[in-house]
């Protein structure tokens, strides 16, 4: 897969989360993916993400920044949503935030295989 060949499907990944589209996940998440060093496998990335739709209704992931460098992507993701109730252990309770997540994949086999995320929490807490 070239450079641009990733990107475009990191693009199409993007697009499957935001149509919350579970059954094509698998076309991009690999049955053995691991999360910050976790073990998940697909069912249970699966479930995290359809839990962070549950917390965050209005979520929409849109791609800031893109390096790719096979078999290796890097995204800056920004988000623009109100999440109901607690969000990484804060009180945001329905109020609008902002706030960025620096994210890295590494695919096997094609499809993503590790994922290295961390959320700018303290951008949250400012807002709050």
């Amino acid at each position: 897969m070239t450079s641009a060949d990733l990107a475009d499907f990191y693009r199409d990944y993007i697009a499957c989360l935001n149509r919350q589209d579970w059954s094509a996940l698998g076309q991009f998440v690999h049955d053995d993916v691991a999360h910050n060093a976790r073990p998940f496998g697909l069912p249970g990335y699966r479930a995290m993400l359809e839990q962070d739709f549950r917390q965050i209704p209005d979520l929409h992931f849109s791609i800031d920044l893109l390096i790719s460098d096979p078999p290796r992507i890097a995204a800056r993701l920004k988000f623009d949503c109100t999440p109901v109730g607690k969000f990484l252990g804060l009180d945001v309770n329905g109020k609008r935030v902002s706030f960025c997540e620096n994210v890295f994949y590494e695919l096997r086999d094609g499809k993503i295989r590790q994922v290295w995320s961390v959320i700018d929490k303290i951008a949250i807490e400012a807002q709050l």
